[in-house]
């Protein structure tokens, strides 16, 4: 009499193990996609930010004779005007940067003979939900050919 002691397939215990194991893993790779969309959402308003900030300093050079100055955001026109360029810009500026940013953005415009330097700051709320960040963006740049006052 031969007894067969070999066992075929697996007992249930070994199947809930191995799910449990999978389950762990795949919640896992959702939380690595979850912060990896997250991140992305903020590169891509830092991104935003930096093409309207840009935007803004080519209209500044196209309009040498205008003065840019902005201290605060709410100092920006709250209409536009297709006649007086200037407010016109600082309108377009305005309603991106709040569409783009969220209402909480800030940003000012130093014009300095022919220096401009446009700071931006905002929220980060979408990246990071506890405490978020503040991010700022600070650009500047030369609006017309610098001449000094020696020969």
């Amino acid at each position: 009499m031969r007894r067969v002691s070999g066992q075929r397939g697996m007992t249930l215990i070994e199947v809930l193990v191995a799910l449990l194991v999978m389950s762990v893993g795949i919640l896992g790779v959702a939380i690595l996609q979850l912060n990896a969309l997250k991140q992305t959402d903020s590169a891509m308003r830092s991104t935003q930010a930096s093409f309207v900030a840009h935007d803004l300093l080519e209209r500044i050079r196209a309009n040498p004779g205008a003065d840019y100055g902005l201290g605060s955001l709410s100092q920006a026109p709250t209409s536009g005007n297709p006649n007086i360029p200037r407010d016109q810009d600082l309108f377009d500026f305005a309603d991106q940067l709040r569409r783009m940013l969220g209402s909480d953005v800030e940003a000012s415009v130093a014009q300095t003979a022919a220096r401009v330097t446009v700071t931006l700051d905002w929220s980060d709320s979408r990246a990071q939900s506890e405490n978020p960040p503040r991010q700022t963006l600070t650009l500047s740049s030369l609006t017309r050919p610098f001449r000094s006052a020696e020969p």
